[in-house]
């Protein structure tokens, strides 16, 4: 065996968990090089690293007693940066403890900082949805207050320089552990990690650079939006403290319903009734769409379900040109109670229904009986 790693630890085979970690702890205070910065002492810092990632664990330690090689399947001791990675107190372990946790800030903070996004939530009409429009919104948004600037400082004052760090928004501390002196840093608690101190706040913001105001914005809403549609305007939400950049302001849509259309998608529904004697003859209905009065022509015998299509009568596409469809259901309404005059008409007209003819055309005799039947349930 090449290296013997209990000789490195200077511990006995039979050793313990316990006695092993204080014996690498022992020499670790010792040749650590931000302890002993002697080059000398580096391969040796390496050597009792190794030796304590194998005689740590368990599984890796009775490899080694068999003869076997405990770090063939995670390569050498030491790698590049001439630590191991065992368990127990490995080289992250021993930075923490000399340098702090690793990752966190150094030095002042900005008391700058982008505001955050703000969302408000309007009511429009389906035609406004179908061909767009504007509107006047007004919101209540954090701004940057006038009478400081956003400094955060009383009129003819200013920011001053933390006397506690001095301006570095962080203090350190010096403990003693088993490694010797630690020194550790940690925000400023005097300035709040800022470096600077405000003596005397601006009275109108109390310090925080920006006031909550009312403002009138005007907002394109393009067409075709639907509920649930949200429009961001860039920099138009709360300004930040310290007075920094704004967030955004989106634009939530909320669509009115219709009296009379119903939205699917880009594609409006609506429903016409009609009596069963026109149903039969066919005729034309008067129907006010988002484009203006239009026509829809029932042709004769059409039936109670049926849909009659208007192309390009419906919402304008919102990516993409053209626009839906306008789809028109036909209910046919059959009547509950009939008088003497039209159950006799009924009768009369089931009798000559035994005669087929093609769709659209009457059989001798029924068309007279529709027209009467038309005129008694309009009450002619």
């Amino acid at each position: 065996m090449a290296t013997d790693y209990y000789a490195v630890l200077g511990v006995r085979r039979d050793a313990g968990q316990d006695e092993i970690k204080k014996a690498f702890r022992r020499l670790a205070r010792e040749l650590h090089p931000d302890v002993n910065p002697d080059p000398k002492t580096q391969e040796r810092f390496k050597e009792i690293n190794a030796a304590y990632e194998v005689l740590s664990d368990p599984s890796k330690r009775q490899v080694y007693d068999l003869g076997g090689d405990p770090l063939s399947s995670t390569g050498a001791a030491g790698g590049a940066g001439g630590f191991g990675t065992g368990a127990g107190f490995g080289f992250s372990d021993i930075m923490d403890a000399f340098f702090g946790a690793a990752g966190g800030q150094r030095g002042p903070r900005s008391r700058t900082r982008r505001g955050q996004d703000a969302m408000i939530r309007i009511d429009i009409d389906l035609e406004e949805a179908a061909f767009g429009t504007t509107k006047e919104i007004q919101v209540d948004t954090a701004v940057v207050c006038n009478t400081c600037n956003g400094e955060g400082a009383a009129p003819g004052t200013s920011a001053q320089t933390c006397d506690m760090c001095r301006g570095r928004g962080e203090v350190s501390q010096v403990t003693r552990s088993f490694l010797g002196q630690v020194m550790t840093s940690r925000p400023c608690p005097q300035c709040q990690g800022f470096g600077t101190v405000v003596p005397t706040p601006c009275p109108e913001c109390a310090g925080d650079g920006r006031v909550r105001a009312r403002r009138t914005l005007t907002v394109k809403i393009p067409a075709g939006v639907d509920n649930g549609t949200r429009i961001q305007l860039a920099g138009e939400g709360e300004v930040g403290p310290g007075g920094g950049p704004a967030g955004d302001l989106y634009v939530e849509i909320s669509e009115n319903a219709h009296e009379i259309f119903q939205r699917r998608g880009d594609d409006l529904h609506c429903t016409v009734t009609l009596p069963m004697t026109a149903a039969s003859l066919g005729t034309k209905v008067p129907l006010e769409t988002l484009d203006g009065a239009a026509e829809i022509d029932i042709r004769p015998g059409t039936q109670s379900g049926q849909s009659i299509p208007l192309h390009g009568r419906g919402i304008t596409h919102l990516r993409g040109g053209g626009r839906g469809d306008l789809i028109v259901h036909v209910e046919v309404l059959t009547p509950s109670k009939l008088d003497a005059e039209q159950e006799d008409l009924l009768r009369k007209l089931a009798k000559l229904r035994g005669e087929e003819r093609p769709s659209g055309q009457f059989a001798p005799g029924q068309q007279g009986l529709f027209s009467r039947l038309k005129d008694a349930f309009n009450g002619r």
